[in-house]
């Protein structure tokens, strides 16, 4: 039986957060698999919580949902702790009270994956963590290394690939600052750390920037000696002052001569720390190249999806905060037409609003009643004069700038989440790509 079957089988493992993006559902299967009596516990309902329940009904386990009964922490020989769960949280601290073990998924994974020898790369930062991750696992599998994608990625339960890994293999995660929560409490970093950079976000969750970083510093702060620490230049600084282990390195640029395929400044950077991960993890500098000229993005991420009569179509759907809809703008040439709005996160809008001013683009603004963010954008579009259409649903938003688009750019950049009009950024980004395609 292999250690993490032992530390499963048998024991009473409480699910905090099934939720609907498959990674939940993927690790209460995989704990049932190991033997687990698994309790599954959710503050959404039964209803909500519909499609993630139906791929579980083969499985014999408990389902506790539309709210959280204690008896389920103090009892339970182990807690499973989903990303998002408040910092104070009274059933975790009932747990660690009770003596309960608390982890989360992908945390775990890397601590029982590290002990069986595998090298972890962890990627985080605000923006183009997405991008860079992706990118360090397509070369690595390009190049011929053993190589397994998890953490913050769709429908991919992290804990879940503990039964894939060998010895020797690599394991490229992306990480959220919920996720390295995780890895704080079990005292563990990645071997090859890489922090893109740090904005402002989840300012709903965190209540100041300091506390949003120290989650984040987590990707670094217990390294030891022998591995790797890669920063983008606009979280040196910080990343310095925070006093790491290891010295953080700035990569530069990649060479002019290579043929990068993703667009925008934004971009060159994610391919810097790319390839300075994957030189630590030791391949060679045509091996590397190889990948990134190759690479032509991933989806919801500046993506281009396809052109109708001059007109370029991009889904920029995972720009959830103003600064990654600042960066597609300025990646991409005038004219643009912009299809923008969304849920506030209580972020500032001031320096978007100026990039819209000075690109000169055409907007359209998704209007919903949850959409609080749009109604603020749009008290500061009045404040500086910029003209804006709006729209009730995605389709009625991409007809209208169709429309109004004679040539140049269609971006869907909303600059805010999804919440109110979709069920997730998930369920928007389908959507986007299922209208476009079918035009």
């Amino acid at each position: 039986m292999s250690a993490y079957e032992d530390l499963f089988r048998g024991k009473k493992v409480t699910l905090m957060g099934l939720g609907l993006l498959g990674r939940g559902v993927g690790d209460a299967e995989f704990l049932a698999q190991c033997g687990a009596h698994v309790v599954v516990t959710d503050i959404k309902t039964e209803h909500e919580l519909e499609d993630s329940i139906k791929r579980l009904s083969m499985y014999d386990m408990t389902f506790h949902l539309g709210g959280h009964r204690m008896e389920d922490f103090t009892s339970a020989d182990i807690v499973i702790k989903g990303a998002g769960v408040p910092l104070r949280s009274h059933y975790i601290d009932a747990a660690k009270a009770a003596g309960v073990p608390v982890f989360m998924s992908t945390a775990l994974f890397s601590q029982l994956a590290m002990e069986q020898g595998v090298r972890i790369i962890g990627v985080t930062g605000t923006r183009g963590k997405s991008t860079t991750s992706y990118l360090i696992n397509r070369s690595l599998a390009h190049a011929g290394e053993a190589t397994h994608y998890g953490g913050n990625v769709r429908g991919v339960s992290t804990l879940a690939m503990l039964a894939k890994i060998k010895r020797g293999d690599f394991a490229v995660l992306e990480l959220d600052s919920w996720q390295l929560q995780g890895f704080g409490e079990l005292h563990i970093s990645p071997q090859i750390a890489v922090f893109t950079n740090l904005m402002p976000d989840h300012l709903n969750y965190y209540p100041d920037m300091a506390i949003y970083f120290a989650d984040k510093a987590n990707i670094f702060r217990y390294q030891k000696e022998g591995d790797f620490l890669f920063v983008g230049p606009s979280v040196e600084e910080q990343v310095r002052q925070a006093n790491p282990p290891v010295e953080p390195i700035v990569p530069p640029l990649p060479p002019k001569e290579w043929k990068i395929q993703i667009r925008g400044q934004h971009n060159l950077e994610n391919v810097a720390l790319s390839s300075a991960a994957l030189r630590a993890a030791g391949l060679s500098e045509d091996e590397i190249r190889t990948g990134v000229e190759t690479f032509t993005g991933i989806e919801g991420r500046l993506q281009f999806l396809r052109e109708i009569r001059s007109v370029s179509i991009y889904n920029d759907n995972n720009a959830t905060t103003p600064e990654a809809t600042i960066a597609a703008l300025q990646a991409l040439e005038s004219p643009i037409t912009l299809i923008i709005g969304g849920s506030d996160k209580g972020l500032s809008l001031e320096e978007l609003v100026l990039q819209i001013k000075r690109s000169s683009a055409r907007v359209i603004v998704l209007r919903h009643s949850a959409y609080s963010g749009s109604e603020r954008l749009t008290k500061e579009f009045a404040k500086v004069h910029i003209n804006f259409d709006e729209a009730r649903d995605l389709s009625s938003a991409l007809q209208a700038a169709l429309h109004s688009t004679q040539h140049g750019s269609i971006l869907f950049s909303p600059a805010f989440a999804s919440f109110g009009m979709f069920k997730n950024e998930y369920d928007r980004n389908d959507q986007f790509v299922k209208l476009v395609r079918g035009l």
